[in-house]
């Protein structure tokens, strides 16, 4: 086996070498990153060639069965083609939440037929997803949630019929469809009673709103339900038990925000600024205290991307890595937010700029980012929700 691994490995290796272009194995930034979507664009061919070839290849997602477009290999072959990814340098082709979160549970508790409604679509960089969950009185308390579902039968066919609002949903305005909690027992307490639907944002009904926040720039959108018809059919696990589907999902979410480091963060590299402000001209950093702590955040940085290595492994392995997760995601938006506070003391004045010919396009951005970088500690659960959860699953403390 050790040596069909290796061969394996060779061919992958030689693959991406002859079909990688060179600027798709440079560090991304937020502006080149190819969506999945209905909307589908590419900036340059080389991102077009680069997203065609992995299609093809069904490496979008290796894992994936090849029924559902997927490359259908092996735990350790997957693990080969993303370690050769990296090593190499190699983007995602695409991104996609619905091929990071949603497709693998899916893939466990999905029917045949959801799996081939949806997950084919995600392969081919079709579909782009959105969550449905928070609400403007349910965001760290998500089981209060309000938006209801009710079940109606008539002349054209079973379906819900939802209203209420969602939001902080990212990217809404651009998204195709939705998985969302809705409540189709009114009777029921807390968690119990919330079911796990797939909604087409194009249905009638639908209005989204987008949200604008203090760096000028958003992603997050508030989206309104009025009478929106869901078949019954768009229903994922069964009625009443959608709390046990998202917390899966959540599971995924987690992982799939630690993507983002992968292949260069989606923004431009904050240490690496950082250091063209503190160091001399012998390449020495002069204040000693912001010395300290840029050693710090550095080595965390390393520590991350080791963990984050050995929780893949760990997921190939098809073990639990639900408790691992939710650290991860508490660290990485931690540590964003400590390197744009390390940033903007090493910048001084320089990183407070907002507008006007005073300041270089860098700075401008480096000061919007900051103020970005709070929000990601909010996202997919907020810190604070986080360590509520390590401490009761990871850590075994009583609630």
């Amino acid at each position: 086996m050790t040596t069909e691994l290796d061969a394996f490995r060779q061919e992958v290796r030689q693959w991406l070498q002859a079909n990688c272009p060179a600027s798709m194995r440079r560090p991304i930034v937020t502006e080149e990153m190819v969506w999945g979507g209905s909307a589908l664009t590419f900036q340059t061919d080389d991102q077009k060639v680069w997203f065609e070839r992995m299609r093809e290849r069904g490496w979008f997602a290796p894992s994936w069965p090849t029924e559902y477009g997927g490359g259908g290999l092996d735990a350790k072959r997957t693990r080969i083609v993303e370690t050769e990814m990296h090593r190499l340098g190699c983007r995602q082709p695409q991104y996609n939440l619905g091929v990071w979160m949603l497709g693998p549970v899916l893939l466990e508790v999905g029917t045949h037929e959801q799996k081939l409604e949806h997950l084919v679509p995600m392969m081919r960089g079709e579909r782009r997803w959105c969550q449905g969950f928070s609400e403007p009185n349910a965001g760290s308390d998500l089981a209060s949630l309000k938006t209801s579902g009710r079940r109606v039968s008539d002349a054209q066919g079973d379906a819900y019929i939802v209203n209420g609002s969602k939001i902080w949903t990212s990217d809404g305005d651009k998204a195709d469809w939705m998985y969302a909690l809705v409540r189709t027992d009114a009777g029921a307490k807390k968690q119990n009673g919330i079911s796990f639907v797939l909604i087409d944002m194009k249905s009638p009904g639908v209005t989204v709103k987008p949200i604008e926040l203090i760096s000028g720039k958003s992603s997050f959108c508030q989206v309104f339900f009025d009478d929106v018809r869901v078949p019954v059919r768009q229903l994922v696990g069964q009625e009443g038990e959608g709390w046990a589907v998202a917390k899966k999902l959540l599971q995924h979410e987690r992982a799939a925000m630690s993507k983002f480091t992968e292949g260069g963060a989606p923004s431009h590299d904050a240490l690496q600024t950082a250091l063209g402000y503190l160091v001399d001209g012998n390449g020495q950093v002069r204040d000693g205290a912001l010395r300290d702590r840029l050693a710090g955040v550095l080595m965390d940085a390393q520590a991350f991307a080791l963990t984050h290595r050995r929780v893949s492994e760990m997921a190939l392995a098809r073990r639990d890595v639900s408790g691992p997760a939710s650290i991860m995601k508490l660290v990485q938006t931690e540590q964003e937010v400590a390197k744009y506070e390390l940033l903007e003391q090493a910048m001084g004045l320089r990183g407070l700029g907002w507008e006007g010919d005073a300041f270089s396009a860098d700075e401008l951005d480096v000061c919007r980012s900051w103020l970005r970088s709070k929000s990601y500690t909010i996202g997919g659960g907020t810190s604070e929700v986080q360590l509520n959860i390590v401490a009761k699953r990871v850590l075994g403390l009583p609630g």
